[in-house]
């Protein structure tokens, strides 16, 4: 499985994204494109997202709702047919994650479905604010186990949990989170670095910040360099 790397496109400019876009350009790296909630929900993102062409395009929209808002979702993205993986949270559950597979197979057979596990700005400490008494390693592993029975292309979960979703779940693991040496974490909690990812068993990662902020074309050469 080739490992990929998507670069979170976290703007509402679609100036900028085409700066990001640009500046990524490299044969070195097998190169996508995240795309958000920000950005998606901007006056012109869906449509520059709709005339991409030839890029791998990963829609982070964490659909998490009952089974027909969810499938209705799906549906109304049957015109974007360049698009080739959107996100769905664990947290709305086995029904809604069925439905989304069933009518996302219907609408385009290409189109990856990923189910999002607990988001790598939650600590133990807040996961128990929320209500729950199992831990994050715990949840994640259930959420692992519910992704493989429903049939999910892949999963989204934090560079902490690598270890114990690759024992459960064989397909795509996307990793978010992931901080290049010395850049600050942020909001992030559970982050790690690009190549201890990869080693973890990661088959594709998401960087933001690490790439976005400052000169765009340095950080991806410290990327580079980093992953060699």
């Amino acid at each position: 499985m080739k490992k990929s790397i998507f670069i979170a496109c976290d703007t509402n400019k679609v100036s900028s994204v085409k700066k990001i876009i640009a500046s990524t350009q490299t044969n070195k790296l097998d190169i996508g494109y995240k795309f958000g909630l920000e950005f998606f929900y901007s006056r012109d993102g869906r449509q520059f997202i709709s005339k991409l062409k030839r890029k791998k395009i990963f829609l982070d929209l964490k659909l998490n709702d009952i089974p027909a808002t969810c499938s209705k979702a799906i549906k109304a993205l049957s015109d974007l047919r360049n698009i080739n993986y959107v996100t769905l949270h664990a947290n709305s559950g086995e029904e809604t994650v069925k439905a989304v597979i069933k009518t996302a197979k219907k609408i385009n057979p290409k189109l990856k479905i990923l189910l999002v596990t607990i988001l790598t700005s939650i600590s133990n400490k807040s996961i128990r604010k929320i209500g729950h008494t199992k831990s994050i390693i715990e949840l994640v592993k259930k959420q692992a186990s519910m992704a493989k029975a429903c049939g999910c292309h892949g999963i989204v979960c934090a560079g902490s949990d690598l270890e114990h979703v690759k024992k459960i779940f064989k397909g795509e693991i996307i990793t978010p989170g992931i901080r290049l040496k010395g850049d600050s974490a942020g909001d992030q909690i559970r982050i790690m670095s690009p190549k201890e990812a990869f080693k973890k068993g990661s088959t594709g990662l998401v960087l933001g910040r690490s790439i976005i902020k400052g000169n765009i074309k340095k950080n991806i050469s410290r990327l580079i360099k980093e992953l060699n």
